[in-house]
């Protein structure tokens, strides 16, 4: 895919990994809209970008704000190409605590964001991008976000490893059920970015954790996943797989 002049939607494209991506895609020049719940970080966003970048406030879970998404993105640029699907949240806790069992409430909104949110938008916008005129047979691409924990969770993931497991797992279906329709699906697998969600940390803390990593021994940059995305859109061969992106590391216990 040539990614100039093709419009890419980014979930959770107001900070940290989006946002690396959503630069990028646009730093090549595609249109971009950002899709995220943090409205003043996600209008911020857009304006820093200029032309060519829009923000609309969508709640990935649903189906309404995942529409109205789409429909402010076929009206300001006529088609959506790209998608990366990246918006979702993080929790811990052990499946039995020193007050009880794990609350479910918590396990169901983990799942409902980070799988059932991922898969409510994927499925809307391929539903417009198989309305796109093919290029080389090609109509769209689909980058999902998982996770290492979906292949090494960690004491207290049960409920986030359980979610990204299910984009690793429904991978190659979707990818499958869209083939008719010329339409990519890949997923991306990170480790241990320096993102927000790293900024309570002590420096002490990041370095401890960059250590653990085989090569090169520290955190990933939110742009080395940004220039993935690019190259997964680039090229028109690479389908149905899951790409881990973590230095090597396989993570531990705790």
């Amino acid at each position: 895919m040539i990614i100039s002049g093709k419009t890419a939607i980014v979930t959770g494209g107001a900070s940290g990994l989006g946002e690396a991506a959503a630069r990028r895609l646009h730093g090549v020049g595609a249109n971009v809209v950002i899709a995220d719940l943090n409205e003043e970080r996600g209008q911020a966003v857009a304006g820093e970008l200029g032309e060519g970048a829009l923000f609309v406030k969508t709640d990935v879970t649903s189906v309404d704000d995942v529409r109205e998404l789409c429909r402010v993105a076929l009206v300001s640029f006529g088609n959506i190409h790209i998608l990366v699907n990246n918006a979702g949240i993080i929790g811990a806790g052990r499946t039995i605590g020193r007050d009880g069992p794990y609350n479910i409430e918590s396990f169901r909104r983990i799942i409902e964001v980070n799988l059932i949110g991922a898969f409510n938008v994927l499925s809307n916008v391929a539903w417009e991008m198989a309305r796109n005129e093919p290029e080389n047979g090609e109509k769209g691409v689909i980058i999902n976000l998982a996770s290492a924990a979906a292949f090494e969770g960690q004491i207290g993931q049960a409920a986030y490893s359980a979610s990204k497991g299910g984009i690793v797992s429904m991978t190659l279906p979707v990818a499958r059920d869209l083939s008719r329709d010329g339409i990519r699906v890949v997923t991306v697998a990170p480790g241990i970015f320096e993102t927000p969600m790293m900024a309570g940390m002590s420096e002490q803390g990041r370095e401890s954790l960059g250590k653990q990593v085989p090569f090169p021994p520290r955190l990933g940059a939110p742009d080395e996943f940004a220039h993935l995305v690019q190259a997964i859109a680039e090229n028109g061969y690479l389908n149905g797989e899951t790409i881990r992106l973590d230095g090597g590391i396989r993570m531990q216990p705790k």
